[in-house]
């Protein structure tokens, strides 16, 4: 029997270890071929790409990715479905690089009725060789917003901008600061040259930067910021079809009537870039991963949370990596974490852990850069977050006055308050049973075997001990 059951254990690991190689190579081939699924085309199909939701580092992915596969696909044009509120400038000059760099033409169309290309979505519309909108819908309000605060709009009061006395003109919008009158000009002389690339309206571009300017479609269409107001995608590559563009350092002639429409959606690398660069995620994914590590470390061995928290703290550091973060959010989270952690190791009775909470509050709201849309915490989820680890704080500070508050029931001092049953004695020593343990003691004269006794103290191994009242009348105990 010990034969069979030692030849099926030690069967078991090479037969496990197979099943997970056979898994590892199923995974790896599904990946492969995946990759390997766009095969050349013959130029008659139209890419869909859509960008609907803020732009960031899992957009620009998604874009790139698509742009690339396109060429390699032979599409004949891509066309960007665009309805967005902006988002990150490193993420949309990603786009626009790739954009300008495609030997497929783009498309762009801010679609259907009721979508927006704000901010960073007019960038890329100027970018675009074909710039398009659907009736009802909107572009422009892109003045660039620097991480840690906004700047001051115009018709703004502004307390260091200086009061125009009677007969002076208002003084001109400028920033307030050396940064933002950068961030400010080099967004205008960026859109400025797409618009001069694209022979689009410049006067407008300058506008949508400096004074966030929008336009409705028709209005953009009449002014000459898009090129199209067309109601759908078949209508865009119809009317498109003939127009003369600039597509990379070449103008060509615009071949899309008639394009079999091709959408493609996010991959998984782009949805799981899209879901841990989510700044509530984010922070999520960093308390995982500091509680995670620190359960491994109280608990050596266990293995499970030690791995979950560091697989979670590199995924969290990832999105640090790539979102907009304040240095003194940073700075404030990880001070409010170590409070939290100090408090369940130092009896402050919830001082630290009241001040941890406020400080990890504080630092989550300055994380994030929260003008840019889409990219900031969430108030209800801090709120969450803080009530939470406040009633953590409040449970373990309240745990520890209790125990602070009980009677000691372990080690020599729990031996105090018992009572022992005297089973030698001589004078003023002898020897007592309690506890389940036989002590030598030290009481009053006159104790004998059977007498009961309660401990009173315990100095080294000796115990100290006082009669019982019921016991017969004993000398008082000796000072």
């Amino acid at each position: 029997m010990r034969a069979d059951a030692e030849l099926r254990s030690g069967s078991l690991a090479p037969r496990s270890a197979a099943v997970v190689a056979a898994l590892f190579v199923l995974v790896l081939g599904f990946a492969l071929a995946n990759e390997a699924s766009v095969s050349r085309g013959d130029g008659r199909t139209a890419w869909v790409l859509t960008i609907d939701g803020p732009i960031g580092p899992a957009t620009a992915s998604y874009v790139i990715r698509g742009l690339e596969q396109a060429r390699a696909a032979n599409a004949g044009a891509v066309v960007l479905e665009i309805d967005t509120p902006g988002g990150l400038d490193t993420s949309m000059r990603e786009m626009i690089r790739a954009i300008l760099a495609s030997p497929v033409p783009v498309l762009s169309w801010v679609g259907p009725s009721g979508a927006r290309a704000a901010s960073a979505g007019t960038f890329l519309l100027y970018a675009s060789p074909v710039a398009a909108m659907a009736p009802g819908t909107n572009l422009g309000a892109a003045t660039p917003v620097p991480i840690g605060g906004g700047m001051p709009m115009p018709g703004q009061p502004d307390a260091q901008r200086p009061t125009p006395g009677d007969g002076e003109a208002p003084p001109a919008t400028a920033p307030r600061a050396a940064t933002e009158a950068k961030a400010l000009n080099d967004a205008i002389a960026y859109i400025r040259s797409l618009a001069e690339l694209h022979g689009r309206d410049l006067d407008f571009a300058e506008a949508a930067v400096r004074e966030a300017a929008s336009l409705a479609a028709e209005d953009a269409l009449a002014k000459g910021v898009v090129d199209l107001v067309v109601g759908s995608v078949e209508e865009l590559l119809e009317k498109a079809h003939g127009r003369e563009v600039r597509v990379g350092d070449r103008r060509v002639a615009l071949d899309t009537k008639g394009l079999m429409i091709e959408r493609h959606t996010p991959d998984w690398r782009a949805r799981l870039l899209g879901a841990i660069t989510n700044p509530n995620v984010a922070l999520i994914l960093m308390l995982v991963g500091v509680y995670g590590l620190l359960f491994e470390f109280m608990n050596p061995g266990s293995l499970v949370p030690g791995t979950i928290g560091a697989i979670s703290l590199l995924l969290g550091l990832y999105a640090l990596s790539v979102l907009p973060i304040d240095h003194v959010g940073i700075a404030l989270l990880a001070l409010g974490l170590a409070l939290i952690v100090a408090e369940a190791f130092s009896p402050s009775f919830g001082i630290l852990g009241i001040g941890g909470v406020f400080a990890f509050a504080a630092g989550a709201m300055l994380l994030f850069d929260t003008d840019v849309p889409g990219f900031g915490v969430s108030l209800p989820f801090v709120a969450g977050l803080g009530l939470a680890f406040l009633g953590g704080v409040l449970l373990v500070a309240r745990l520890f006055a209790k125990s602070r508050r009980a009677r000691v029931v372990t080690g020599s001092a729990a031996l105090v308050g018992l009572d022992a049953e005297v089973v030698e004695w001589r004078g003023d020593r002898g020897r007592v049973h309690v506890a389940g343990e036989r002590w030598h003691a030290r009481g009053p004269t006159g104790l004998a075997p059977g007498h009961l006794v309660r401990v009173r103290g315990v100095q080294a191994l000796e115990l100290i001990v006082e009669a019982r009242d019921s016991n017969p009348a004993t000398p008082p105990f000796p000072t």
